[in-house]
């Protein structure tokens, strides 16, 4: 029996599903609630067709537990972008109309016109590192939250001398020089020090769980923190949104998804580029954060970065151009770092492990600087004879003249 294709449409409360063969004909259709009775309907609903592959829309985002879920069950289900099915909707029937069953059928659609989609696969380690990602973004937003609380309170109490950029041991010289007297003085003091309280936890569990990304990074073999500007941080999140880097063809594919490859706007002789704002805005965020990190310390990512401004570009060129850079070091990195791992995984034979692991670095002299594709050429024919066979000829010669 051949495989059918569920193309999937996800919500928190419900799944609309539509079953299609390898010809987009239809063979089956539904609408389930995601809690447990509408999840076995669903699964005893497809028993049906035992050879089949669950097409999810958004597996890292609305998707994702459906997606977990049946992963955890040993089914077969891969990634669908919600691009390629928004294509589809726009060029198929009915007006581009948006409701969850033409949904499930543009997902079903992508699935089996598309090849090459992300096979998702049940990876502890990188859900932990996902989780964790997600957690420590949402700590960082609630300190921000908190220190802008904060610095409004200081500057009530103590006009004029509220810092820019305060830090939980500045506020707490701060509230420790003031003692005001009246009823509403005191209430926003102690106000105040509730928050100062909330920002001391808050960046103790942001310490916590830097460090606990820093071992699951090491764990999983991974050298990005290697790179210049490349935390913890920026590692996990890489690792986390990125998965299996054999889905980027190359390093122009990579650059393209995290936003640091400009886009193409030539026109007749005109030609010129302009800034992408599309791709994973989360990657291109962690790479604006190693460009900063790189500009602000004497590395040679902050003297490229000059090379950039003498040459004429401004500072936002000179900026994107360091990220689409680092953008590259990413790559190589992770290619490198998936070599590493299949050679490892393989038992070295008498001609020792395949494979070859790669050293790379964010802020290399030449600007783009690849792995080599192909083989090098083999050595030059010499163009200067051997000494004794010169001398071989010079006697010849001699001997003919005598004659």
């Amino acid at each position: 029996m051949t495989k059918v294709i569920i193309g999937v449409d996800p919500h928190k409360l419900s799944a609309t599903i539509e079953v299609v063969d390898r010809h987009e004909k239809l063979l089956g259709s539904g609408r389930f609630s995601t809690d447990q009775a509408g999840y076995a309907a669903m699964r005893s609903y497809v028993k049906s067709w035992p050879e089949r592959v669950w097409a999810v829309e958004g597996s890292n985002g609305a998707g994702r537990p459906l997606a977990q879920r049946l992963l955890e069950a040993g089914e077969e289900v891969v990634d669908v972008p919600a691009k390629l099915a928004a294509r589809v909707r726009l060029f198929d029937t009915g007006h581009n109309r948006k409701t969850d069953a033409l949904d499930a059928h543009s997902i079903a659609v992508v699935a089996v016109r598309t090849e090459g989609l992300r096979v998702l696969q049940v990876d502890g380690e990188l859900e932990a590192l996902r989780m964790l990602s997600d957690r420590r973004e949402e700590l960082t937003r609630l300190r921000v939250q908190t220190v802008n609380r904060l610095h409004r309170l200081l500057a009530e109490l103590v006009p004029g001398t509220a810092k820019k950029d305060l830090t939980a041991l500045q506020a707490k010289a701060i509230l420790a020089s003031v003692r005001p007297r009246d009823i509403a003085g005191k209430t926003r003091r102690r106000i105040a020090a509730d928050e100062l309280a909330d920002l001391v936890a808050v960046e103790a569990k942001m310490k916590k769980a830097t460090a606990e990304l820093k071992v699951l990074v090491k764990a999983r073999g991974s050298r990005l923190m290697d790179l210049r500007g490349v935390g913890p941080v920026v590692a996990a999140r890489t690792l986390a949104d990125v998965g299996d880097i054999a889905r980027f063809p190359d390093r122009n594919r990579f650059a393209s998804w995290t936003g640091t490859a400009p886009l193409d706007a030539s026109s007749g002789e005109q030609n010129r580029h302009r800034l992408s704002r599309a791709g994973n805005r989360r990657m291109n965020h962690m790479i604006h954060i190693a460009a900063i990190s790189q500009i602000r310390l004497d590395t040679p990512g902050r003297a490229y970065y000059r090379r950039k401004l003498a040459a004429g570009k401004t500072k936002l060129e000179a900026l994107r151009c360091l990220k689409r850079r680092i953008s590259d070091a990413l790559y190589r990195q992770l290619v490198a770092d998936a070599a590493a791992a299949a050679a490892a995984s393989v038992e070295a034979g008498p001609g020792g492990h395949c494979g070859a692991s790669q050293e790379s670095s964010a802020v290399d002299l030449p600007p783009h600087i690849d792995t080599s594709d192909q083989p090098l050429p083999g050595p030059a024919k010499p163009t200067l004879q051997p000494l004794h066979s010169a001398r071989k000829t010079a006697s010849s010669r001699t001997e003919s003249a005598t004659r």
